[in-house]
């Protein structure tokens, strides 16, 4: 059995876990970030002072082999103005932020809802701290919020937090019994780092002698990566103090009129010039539906599966 731990948050992460989640013989535990800050999961957060749970949610029903109702259930929102009563909130973070309160435990919450999700797998939050993840720009102007980081033009320079942010223990471990570490696929500033720079996580991967490999995003993001190519993707790592020993690419011609689209909104395909002073493995991992480009799971799979 090899115990697979994935960082992020976001989509990203849970379409790394919906491909590999059935693999044979491999113990899948998340770490999630909890810096969200927007939507729903941002106004629960500022009303119960608890961790942001979106993306807790969003692993869990990747994880979970629950019937088709529940899992639709539990990603219910209400309609209305956000700012209204309950319009705007999603049923699963509800249900967490219920859980919390009843037991007290954000931990505990989690438990409860993988067990009534049957998930497969274990879903780590990176801390039980309600964090605010903060960025340093390279005007030096410093911005607030997870929310807020990609709304601004200037590249960044660093992702941090302010005061002492303590690491939960159930991921230092995961990641001390890790056989593979994969970082990605999701926003590198506001899904995947902000996991990395927690001081206890970081210290567990500068010593674990597992590979960690980084699942490279196709496209860069408009303001967050604008203009990035992988070499760009990896320095960032490397900046932040985090290792990458291998790196997993796309090799798929993506259509020239979905590169254009893309490109009306500041965003071009993330290119290897060669440079990246890592190994790359590329694979065929993408799908175009509706004119999107998107990390397909069971693409994912075949590829992780080849290096397992």
């Amino acid at each position: 059995m090899k115990n697979v731990v994935v960082l992020g948050g976001g989509h990203g992460l849970s379409t790394i876990l919906k491909g590999i989640r059935d693999l044979p013989n491999i113990d899948i535990s998340a770490i999630v970030t909890v810096a969200d800050d927007g939507g729903s999961t941002g106004r629960i957060r500022r009303r119960y002072t608890i961790p942001a749970m979106g993306d807790v949610r969003n692993v869990l029903l990747a994880l979970s082999d629950s019937e088709p109702l529940l899992h639709d259930l539990m990603n219910y929102r209400f309609e209305g103005e956000d700012n209204m009563d309950i319009a705007g909130h999603s049923l699963g973070n509800l249900i967490l932020t219920a859980l919390t309160n009843m037991t007290g435990s954000f931990h505990e919450a989690i438990r409860i809802t993988s067990e009534m999700l049957k998930v497969n797998g274990k879903i780590i939050p990176s801390t039980l701290q309600n964090v605010t993840l903060f960025a340093r720009m390279d005007d030096d102007t410093i911005v607030k919020g997870e929310a807020s980081i990609p709304s601004y033009i200037h590249h960044i320079q660093k992702v941090f937090y302010q005061g002492e942010v303590k690491a939960n223990e159930e991921a230092i471990e995961a990641i001390d019994r890790a056989d593979l570490i994969i970082y990605g696929i999701g926003s590198l500033y506001t899904s995947i780092l902000p996991n990395t720079i927690i001081p206890g996580i970081r210290d567990a991967l500068k010593r674990s002698k597992a590979q960690k490999i980084y699942f490279a995003n196709c496209m860069t993001q408009s303001n967050e990566t604008y203009n990035y190519d992988l070499k760009d993707h990896v320095d960032a790592f490397r900046q932040h103090e985090t290792e990458v020993d291998t790196v997993i690419m796309h090799n798929d011609r993506i259509p020239d009129e979905i590169l254009l689209r893309y490109a009306r909104e500041n965003s071009i395909e993330v290119k290897d010039n060669g440079d990246s002073g890592t190994k790359v493995l590329k694979f065929d991992l993408l799908n175009f539906d509706r004119g999107l480009v998107r990390h397909d799971p069971k693409k994912i799979a075949k590829a992780l599966e080849s290096i397992l």
